[in-house]
């Protein structure tokens, strides 16, 4: 068996998935659902608050 870090193996695959951001999350899904996807967004915040999960589900 293979070691696999935590963070990689628990980081959420989908908005679904994501706890703590559902503002953030619904957000992005409905800009997504509507095709209205800005040209950048800035993820900030202090470290653990989901801005590498919430940009890897976005990208």
């Amino acid at each position: 068996m293979s070691y696999v870090p935590l963070h990689h193996k628990y980081r959420p695959k989908s908005f679904a998935e994501l706890v703590g951001q559902e503002a953030i999350a619904t957000t992005l899904t409905n800009a997504i659902r509507t095709a209205k996807i800005a040209p950048a967004y800035l993820f900030t915040g202090p470290r653990g608050t989901g801005k590498t999960s919430s940009a890897r589900i976005l990208a």
